[in-house]
């Protein structure tokens, strides 16, 4: 696959394209730094919501560094990485479901001046990282699923800071769980999305050998 743009968008080019790596590693570390300070600030708020997007951070810079590393693989291999991927996003969109609903039975309202806060400083975060990754989100599997998560990353985001402004305006823990759900939506959508094209694009290698 290829576009129209100098954007070095399809695997091939950005397999030896060394602005798509320095903007794999920029992404990289924005995501796994950030995700370790926002567990810190989810636990500290009490608040679900956040505490799902730290997941969502740290789960990017792991599968952020499989698609660096997968630069040089062979197009099958990088399906099957993908694939991956996409088998990883949807067992964090499973898992965040499950917490979300044990935490519904017992959970407090979490603190929300300093949920708004981290999900304004995590909203920052990521559109950086969707803008750093904008001019390569056309590609195979494993390209678009990096650019996936950074865009779901914020959309994720806007929708804490308006959990936490009704926190702060119900007294209530309902809308930090909902958007942990919501979150967890995101989850599921990218990986079935990722996985569908993964399959695709094994069936065609294997119908090419």
């Amino acid at each position: 696959m290829t576009d129209d743009c100098e954007c070095t968008g399809d695997a091939a080019r950005a397999e030896k394209d060394p602005g798509y790596r320095r903007a794999l590693w920029l992404v990289l570390s924005l995501n796994l730094g950030f995700g370790v300070l926002e567990v810190g600030g989810g636990l500290i708020a009490d608040s679900q919501a956040l505490l799902a997007d730290s997941l969502d951070f740290l789960g990017d810079g792991t599968i952020t560094l499989v698609g660096l590393l997968a630069l040089g693989w062979a197009a099958t291999a990088r399906a099957k990485v993908a694939f991956v991927q996409g088998l990883f996003l949807l067992t964090l969109g499973v898992g965040v479901i499950g917490v979300a609903i044990w935490r519904a039975m017992t959970a407090l309202a979490p603190e929300a001046n300093l949920m708004g806060g981290i999900a304004l400083a995590a909203l920052a975060v990521n559109v950086s990282a969707a803008f750093i990754l904008s001019r390569y989100r056309d590609g195979d599997a494993n390209v678009r699923a990096v650019w996936l998560f950074s865009r779901n990353d914020a959309l994720a985001n806007v929708a804490v800071i308006i959990a936490a402004g009704l926190v702060a305006w119900t007294g209530k823990a309902w809308p930090d769980l909902t958007v942990a759900a919501i979150i967890a939506a995101l989850f599921l959508h990218s990986a079935f999305e990722i996985l569908r094209s993964a399959r695709s694009e094994l069936k065609e290698h294997a119908n090419a050998a």
